[in-house]
């Protein structure tokens, strides 16, 4: 090993506090600097030297410039792989960190706590969970499954590959939860859409005394508005409201005005936008599609405008907003000209759902044909939800014709749908054709699909109380039927006299 003169380890250890204090701050021009003398002065290779500068450029957004360094060191100690690893899952390069595990492994070195966590990330990242599996049953080995950390970001690699068993499994055995626990729990089942599941753990969150963390509250708030849980959508909007947290958080201010129009208060969400300090293309692009979704396509229109106004550049997402605000209320030469200038205005491509949103638009207006002429002009393929939007279409128009080319395009498209069978079957039977009523019926036998029967819910006193179509388990089915027989026939009178 080369003899290191005493000015040269002060250069060093200089050098070294310099980098320490630039990664910080992410001062990447400071620190390139300081780069550039240690390489003037000869001090590399030096180990500590080097993982410092490894850490500079990982801090300043550079993971390529560290992985440069990193490859140069002769000495990698288990800092500078746990500062490399944590780069490029922090830049979302996934691939990047998994790729290292291998020779990682040759070095001799055992994963830790730091290490563990930020290659569950890339799992989680890139969904491979098998691999996180892997990663899990080291930890175990290892002795790391009780560490709060590895524990979380296993559960949080499950939650996100979609294994909700196995996360909820680890949830209710982990020794220790910490808030990032919680949260990884309540976004995974509100994500799957187990909008129930994610609201109990957030009550338990609370019943357990644990203090509530505001990125968790997006996930809940959307529970809440797909259920259509207006009183427990209020209590958080309040809970926000005391912590100081709703006026400065615009992903809690969005989630407000998402959930208060799932839950039917399309009032309350506009007094939400009006209320917060700060707005961003999604608060514009989410008011605009609350609007569209009520049936008020001409002020989703006219809050178009007015955001484009404020100096916002319409993104895909506002497009798909716009669009589909058009078709729920018929405005068809408002949507074509939004379209146009999709392209004209804005130079941004349309993609698949922004024509699903046109098909469903000229579909319902009873443009059949140029829905249909507009498919076939798509530059590429096109999703079952452009077929999707044209079948619903012909559905309500009774169109045969078309209705049978886009049903037979998703019988392909998606095989073990039995949707698309009951709305040809439908279409069959609205015009009268009970032979192919019938022969759709023998397919749906042949293939073994069910139609999962209509299903609504509602919040009784904190009880939630579902209801599928056809049943009569419920408890009080018999006095409901007859408290519905009686406002039918209150409705029909009503008909009548107004007639």
């Amino acid at each position: 090993m080369p003899h290191r003169s005493s000015s040269s380890s002060g250069l060093s250890a200089w050098l070294s506090s310099l980098l320490r204090s630039c990664a910080p701050l992410s001062a990447l021009r400071p620190g390139k600097q300081a780069h550039a003398q240690a390489i003037a002065h000869g001090v590399l290779p030096h180990a500590t030297l080097e993982t410092d500068l490894v850490l500079m450029y990982s801090r300043c957004s550079h993971p390529h410039l560290a992985r440069q360094v990193f490859d140069r060191m002769l000495h990698r100690n288990m800092h500078s792989w746990n500062i490399l690893l944590s780069s490029y899952v922090q830049t979302s390069l996934f691939d990047h960190a998994l790729a290292l595990i291998h020779p990682f492994l040759q070095s001799g070195l055992r994963p830790d706590h730091f290490t563990l966590p930020s290659l569950l990330k890339a799992c989680a990242g890139t969904g491979d969970a098998s691999l996180g599996m892997a990663l899990h049953n080291r930890a175990i080995v290892l002795g790391l499954e009780d560490h709060v950390v590895v524990a979380g970001s296993v559960l949080d690699m499950y939650a996100k590959c979609g294994n909700l068993v196995d996360a909820h499994c680890l949830f209710e055995t982990m020794l220790n939860r910490d808030v990032v626990t919680w949260n990884s729990m309540i976004s995974g089942l509100a994500r799957a859409g187990h909008s129930i599941e994610a609201l109990h753990i957030f009550q338990r969150l609370h019943w357990e005394g644990e203090e509530m963390d505001s990125r968790a509250i997006p996930s809940v708030l959307h529970a809440c508005g797909r259920l259509g849980d207006l009183i427990r959508g209020k209590e958080v909007h309040g809970r926000m409201v005391r912590c100081l947290v709703f006026d400065s958080d615009i992903a809690i201010g969005n989630s407000l005005i998402d959930m208060y129009a799932k839950c039917g208060c399309l009032e309350h969400s506009h007094k939400v936008f009006l209320s917060m300090c700060n707005r961003d293309l999604v608060t514009w692009s989410t008011l605009i599609s609350c609007y569209g979704l009520h049936g008020k396509g001409k002020e989703a229109l006219t809050l178009y405008k007015e955001m484009i106004a404020h100096g916002l550049q319409p993104n895909c997402i506002t497009f798909t907003s716009v669009l589909a605000s058009c078709s729920h209320s018929g405005l068809i030469d408002e949507g074509r000209q939004v379209f146009d200038s999709m392209v004209d205005a804005y130079e941004v491509e349309p993609r698949v759902e922004h024509y699903a949103c046109m098909v469903d638009l000229l579909g319902r207006s009873g443009s059949i044909g140029e829905a249909l002429a507009l498919i076939y002009e798509m530059p590429m393929e096109p999703a079952p939800s452009v077929w999707g939007a044209l079948l619903g279409a012909c559905v309500v128009h009774r169109n045969v014709e078309v209705g049978e080319i886009a049903a037979y395009k998703l019988f392909e498209l998606e095989a073990g749908n039995p949707s698309n069978y009951v709305a040809l079957c439908g279409i069959y039977d609205a015009v009268g054709r009970w032979d192919g009523v019938a022969q759709m019926r023998s397919r749906m036998r042949e293939f073994g699909m069910v139609k999962i029967p209509g299903c609504s819910w509602i919040d009784v006193k904190g009880r939630m109380h579902v209801f599928y179509q056809g049943s009569v388990s419920h408890p009080l089915a018999k006095r409901i039927n007859e408290v519905l027989d009686v406002l039918a026939k209150m409705m029909a009178n009503s008909d009548d006299r107004h007639g």
